[in-house]
């Protein structure tokens, strides 16, 4: 298939501080819609047998499953994920036990529709398994369910504690996607959010990988951390670059001490200051264009001959809580603690506490914790957010083909309320579509936001992370 051209090397966005000050304020990060504020206890265990039940009558569709691994030996100050540290490695082996039953749960629910497309270990620190324990659970999986020959099948890595051996056994079991953890490579900056990673086994590990066969590995980085610098962030950047990896997922630090309280050894005067860190995102966008990657949604960067950049360019690209992707299921499916799946017009999380994950599984009850049901307006208005964040564009006779409404006329307000955003040139409004700038991508979470119903007289400053 075609290539997509690199983008051209980009102008200098038309950002000033006054635009920075008025667009910058709590936000959602749109992972979901409704945003998992809105996630409620009264979705329970009865909700998602019925929702499995209405996911197994579409037999022939595949799905997509996530296995959340939350443990860590230790836990990076700037970490916003659910994890569980310890150096108590029975604890680790028993959860992979539970994972099990979950499995059994979940199949009895699913004896028609095995087959999958995406399949997606997270964390914590999924390495933090041995390789025999990683096969363990892989053959758990294998033994339940079908993994297409053609699905991504995914994993994200610490270079720290990611040997030789996991690269290897993880190609033995078909994995095709690497996503390896960076954050930044300055010592005083690695420091403060206590992760130490140095660069020359980082760059080690991915040339493995390489050698392996992976031909499609992604890195994080994080700007907004403290103590950095454009000099700094700048060399980290190069290195980078000097991997050339086919992704690059260069994500906002979300500063949200209320939530993860880990944060807390940091406060907001260490951050650097907002103008700073618009700067840090623009050093970024810049180096990675003018490398010739082609800048995907909020945050990520990808090479022109991968499938992402395709499907941007389609206007196909797609979103859920495993990133971007181009192979939607219709249905996806969370195994372990805090796991969130998203099928049949309902979001459904599993219990957050181990204990009580355990509990219901000794129990024999689908663990969940909450969830929300999908009213039709949430429906349209998701796919809405959707494209805008992934895709920079929406097309109103699509809505309207789709949804069987007329997009004008049913979007009216929040159509004039995109007026502002387009006079300060974050988008164009056409005669049926929306199209967002480059330097509205700056500004796209406060674009989406026009479309949350649920922002409404909502007081978001200890709820969301800021937008800029």
């Amino acid at each position: 298939m075609k290539s997509i051209q690199p983008q051209q090397p980009l102008p200098e966005p038309e950002l000033t501080p006054e635009l920075i000050r008025r667009f910058d304020r709590p936000g959602p990060r749109y992972t979901s819609y409704p945003t998992a504020v809105e996630f409620h206890a009264g979705v329970g265990e009865a909700d998602y047998a019925g929702k499995l039940a209405a996911a197994d009558a579409r037999s022939s569709e595949p799905l997509s499953l996530y296995f959340h691994l939350p443990f860590c030996h230790e836990r990076c100050t700037f970490c916003g994920c659910h994890v569980i540290i310890t150096k108590k490695r029975e604890r680790a082996l028993e959860y992979l036990g539970y994972l099990q039953r979950e499995l059994d749960l979940v199949c009895k629910h699913l004896p028609h529709r095995r087959r999958v497309a995406q399949y997606h270990w997270g964390g914590g620190t999924p390495t933090y398994y041995t390789p025999a324990e990683m096969r363990q659970l892989h053959q758990a999986v294998l033994d339940r369910f079908e993994i297409l020959p053609e699905a991504e099948v995914a994993i994200e890595i610490d270079p720290r504690v990611t040997t030789h051996e996991h690269i290897d056994v993880l190609r033995e079991f078909g994995f095709n996607r690497l996503s390896m953890g960076v954050q930044d490579f300055t010592p005083e900056v690695q420091a403060i959010i206590s992760r130490y990673q140095d660069e020359p086994s980082t760059h080690e590990l991915y040339a493995h990988c390489r050698r392996q066969g992976f031909d499609s590995i992604n890195v994080d980085l994080i700007y907004g951390l403290p103590l950095q610098t454009l000099d700094t962030f700048a060399r980290t950047l190069d290195s980078i670059l000097d991997m050339r990896p086919d992704r690059v997922a260069m994500y906002s630090f979300a500063f949200v001490p209320w939530k993860s309280g880990n944060q807390n050894v940091m406060t907001e005067d260490m951050l650097p200051p907002p103008e700073l860190k618009v700067d840090l995102y623009l050093l970024g966008l810049r180096k990675f264009v003018d490398a010739g990657y082609v800048q995907i949604g909020m945050d990520h960067f990808a090479l022109p001959g991968d499938e992402l950049a395709r499907a941007l360019h389609h206007h196909a690209l797609h979103r859920n809580f495993m990133g971007y992707t181009t192979k939607p299921a219709s249905d996806s499916i969370a195994f372990g603690v805090s796991g969130i799946g998203d099928l049949q017009g309902a979001y459904i999380q599993n219990q957050k506490a181990q204990d009580a994950y355990y509990e219901a599984l000794r129990a024999a009850r689908l663990p969940v914790l909450r969830g929300v049901l999908l009213s039709r307006d949430d429906e349209i208005r998701r796919y809405l957010i959707t494209q805008i964040m992934c895709n920079f564009h929406l097309d109103g006779r699509e809505v309207g083909r789709r949804f069987g409404l007329d997009f004008e006329t049913t979007f009216a307000a929040e159509l004039e309320a995109l007026r502002e955003h387009e006079t300060n040139g974050f988008l164009r409004l056409r005669d049926h579509s929306i199209e967002v700038t480059r330097l509205g991508r700056v500004f796209i979470r406060n674009i989406a936001m026009v479309f949350d119903k649920y922002l409404e007289g909502k007081k978001s400053e200890r709820t969301f992370s800021r937008t800029i």
